[in-house]
């Protein structure tokens, strides 16, 4: 039976999707097919249910669990008098992208940023190596402020984390207030800018009173 005589249209089109998707994520199409499968399904699965299901080899169905169990994506479960391990994805989708992040963060950010504070320990010896050393700390300030940021995000109880992306568009309001009363900021510095050539306004001359 091929995947389409398994699992309704709108599953099948997000298990294909996310197969689809996985090696621009940095993995493979079994494993992202896995994955889909697992979040959507109502209750845990076992390695035959998601072979039978995706039409994987047993082999391959294996080797993606352990995949995504060292990501920390799925959970293993045990049923009542059966001694197969299931397995489901977290029910928060939250967590789920807590998990991921912090994944990501810790495969991928955190040994760019060993790099990065190793070079700038080093002393340059010409205008070449200044000139890329102070591009690294550019990069290494702005990765350790996103870092800090994310440590202080993970802190927080998912519906307030939820409220915080929200404000968005509030955060730059405000942002753009305190650049006007300080006066400082890209904004706030075109405003007072004039064009070449041209005299700052003058305010207009008030009238004399009449009696």
């Amino acid at each position: 039976m091929a995947l389409q005589d398994h699992l309704p249209p709108l599953n099948r089109e997000f298990v294909s999707h996310f197969g689809e998707m996985g090696s621009r994520w940095g993995i493979n199409r079994t494993v992202g097919q896995i994955y889909a499968l697992l979040f959507i399904s109502s209750r845990a699965l076992n390695a035959d249910d998601i072979a039978e299901t995706l039409e994987f080899s047993r082999s391959n169905v294996s080797m993606g669990l352990k995949e995504l169990q060292a990501w920390r994506l799925v959970r293993l479960r045990h049923q009542p008098g059966d001694r197969r391990e299931y397995f489901e994805a977290p029910a928060d989708v939250w967590e789920i992208f807590r998990v991921l992040a912090e994944e990501r963060r810790r495969r991928e950010v955190e040994p760019t940023l060993s790099m990065l504070r190793t070079a700038l320990l080093e002393s340059p010896t010409n205008d070449d190596e200044r000139h890329a050393q102070a591009r690294m700390r550019e990069m290494h300030d702005l990765i350790d402020r996103l870092t800090t940021w994310f440590d202080d995000v993970q802190k927080l109880a998912p519906e307030t984390a939820m409220q915080l992306m929200g404000m968005g568009t509030t955060v730059t309001r405000v942002l753009e207030l305190k650049d006007r009363l300080t006066g400082k900021g890209p904004r706030a510095a075109s405003r007072g800018s004039t064009r070449p050539g041209a005299s700052p306004a003058e305010p207009p001359a008030r009238g004399d009173k009449t009696a």
